[in-house]
């Protein structure tokens, strides 16, 4: 019996050590890094501005999820893809142009939520055919879909005073 202690202790040790090792290992991270970045979610602006401007309210469109909100300047809330698109054909009219440059950005550590934020100017031209500028910022909150892709679940953004 002596002679079988001295092997069942260094197989414990050994076992200790393996399951020291290894149980760390399996626990998730709950700082594990997202796969999308700010970086991301600024390149998709710069994709969204660019479909707006080659596809009018369709491109604008297809960057929303089918549960999104607008929060319109001095408007009432919008309620949904299809009631929001209604509101959007001024970006049809070949006159009109909405740009947007995000100023910021950032990603949930879960990977999955994200917000971005800038500044937008919006041209167009009045009843006499004059150019007219309007100014203002934004905040847009994005939401990975089960896809992967990226979408807009809630938009808002407000007028500022010309410079």
């Amino acid at each position: 019996m002596k002679s079988f202690l001295p092997a069942l202790v260094a197989v414990l040790a050994v076992a200790f050590l393996v399951v020291t090792m290894i149980l760390p290992m399996a626990q998730p991270s709950v700082s594990a890094s997202p796969k999308a970045s700010a970086d991301t979610l600024k390149q998709l602006e710069g994709e969204f501005m660019k479909a707006a401007a080659d596809k009018g309210s369709e491109g604008y469109m297809s960057y929303y999820a089918a549960d999104s909100v607008e929060l319109p300047n001095g408007a009432p809330l919008i309620q949904g893809k299809t009631e929001i698109a209604k509101g959007m054909g001024f970006l049809d009219d070949k006159n009109n142009r909405l740009t947007w440059t995000p100023v910021g950005a950032d990603i949930s550590a879960s990977g999955d939520l994200g917000y971005t934020y800038g500044n937008y100017e919006f041209q167009s031209k009045d009843k006499e055919g004059k150019p007219v500028s309007e100014h203002g910022k934004y905040t847009s909150i994005w939401k990975k879909q089960k896809d992967g892709s990226w979408k807009v679940v809630l938009d808002m953004g407000n007028s500022s005073p010309a410079i």
